[in-house]
């Protein structure tokens, strides 16, 4: 099984609390391994297929000690840092080419701040007191972070900086899986937009956002955004605000998220889940050419799709599968979400007009009453291929599949 390194990370993060100097040095580092890193890859995308393969990791490392002779602002950095960021893009690179992972992208200033230290300077760890560790940063010195857990035992750790600011350590570490009750239960899980998460036992969950306090907030401060000059100090400040906000939020989906898919495979030995591709769900909608005007296009409905994305993506629809399936191996099933959301999960009628609306399910042959999202997530604890709640009925070829389709 293939553990992502971002959830490796997330589950051993520590948040890191330097000093204003610090904080300046830090930040040099982050820029180093970002310019090393766009380096390689510029000069790995352009490369002519005459010339051979692209240069590897030592042909570059000997390249950036030519290049860190040219530039004093780059030689003041360490080396150690400006070569694992060309170890790590040559990972990456290895990872394209074996099919696990996308093609290496370009790391932007504000977005991609961080670098990894690898080796023996990733074991000087030390705990300060009960609340407080330090960690030694080659050309920083000792930085400390809280000690939110105990700190695994860990061969490399991450330093980064996300968008409000906020500075955290990540220990790479495999956590172990979640062991199986050996129950034999079974659970069913329909992810939906007004629902989080509806369980087959009956159990309605919610992923928690911002309030509408944080939400008038959040619209005060991009009104105040649209009237900053580009470039001032005042747009960066209140950008900084609303990148605050928007963190908040993230945090508290990600402790909803492992939560839920703690305590789900802690109870449950096989967990059942719609197959939904959530990345073409949330894509944009191509534009309509207006075949009567060359030129113009006809209305997509591209704001009622984009506002149907945000609650997608708000409620953590991807990453609470992926989570599942990190801690409970082998135990997740994906089932296809034909018609889940129509068929009754007594008598198994199925109509469109069973579900009168997004809460209310009554089945027009057996009477059947339910809510709408729990009677999905039984069928879908059934494994039946049974998705979505459409407006008029479906007519089912027997030489072609249905379409997939989501019930939100």
């Amino acid at each position: 099984m293939s553990v992502s390194a971002d959830w490796v990370e997330g589950m051993s993060r520590f948040r890191l609390c330097p000093t204003p100097a610090q904080r300046a040095a830090l930040l040099e580092h982050c820029g180093h391994a970002r310019f090393v890193w766009n380096l390689a890859l510029e000069q790995w995308s352009m490369w002519p297929r005459s010339k051979g393969p692209a240069p590897g990791f030592a042909e570059q490392c000997r390249q950036l000690t030519s290049v860190r002779l040219m530039f004093d602002w780059l030689r003041a950095g360490s080396q150690t840092v400006q070569q694992q960021a060309l170890r790590d893009f040559d990972q990456a690179v290895r990872n394209f080419y074996g099919g696990t992972h996308r093609r290496p992208t370009w790391r932007k200033a504000g977005l991609h701040e961080g670098f990894r230290i690898v080796g023996s300077q990733a074991s000087r760890i030390v705990k300060l007191n009960r609340k407080w560790g330090g960690v030694l940063v080659p050309k920083v010195g000792w930085v400390r972070f809280r000690l939110s857990r105990p700190v695994p035992g860990a061969k490399s750790y991450r330093i980064t900086r996300d968008r409000a600011g906020r500075w955290h350590i990540a220990f790479a570490a495999i956590p172990p899986p979640v062991p199986a009750p050996g129950t034999g239960e079974v659970v069913g899980v329909d992810r939906g937009v007004a629902v989080s998460a509806a369980l087959s036992t009956g159990e309605l969950l919610s992923c928690p956002g911002l309030s509408e306090r944080e939400h008038e907030r959040l619209m005060q401060l991009q009104r105040r955004l649209s009237r900053c000059r580009r470039g001032s100090r005042r747009r960066h400040r209140v950008k900084a605000a609303i990148a605050r906000l928007y963190a908040r939020a993230r945090d508290r989906r990600k402790d909803w998220v492992e939560k839920t898919s703690t305590d789900l495979a802690r109870r449950f030995d096989v967990i059942r889940v719609e197959d939904l591709r959530v990345a073409q769900m949330t894509r944009r909608p191509k534009p309509k050419p207006d075949p009567a005007r060359p030129g113009s296009y006809l209305p997509n409905r591209r704001r009622a799709k984009a506002g149907l994305n945000r609650e997608i993506l708000a409620n953590g629809w991807g990453l609470l599968v992926q989570r599942l399936e990190h801690k409970a191996p082998g135990r997740v099933e994906k089932v296809n979400p034909a018609y889940t959301s129509q068929t009754c999960s007594v008598c198994r009628h199925r109509a469109p007009d069973n579900r009168k609306n997004q809460a209310v399910f009554r089945c027009t042959a057996c009477g059947h009453r339910a809510h709408a999202d729990v009677n999905a997530a039984i069928n879908i604890a059934a494994g039946r291929a049974v998705s979505a709640r459409r407006e008029t009925p479906v007519q089912v070829s027997p030489k072609r599949e249905p379409q997939h389709a989501t019930s939100a």
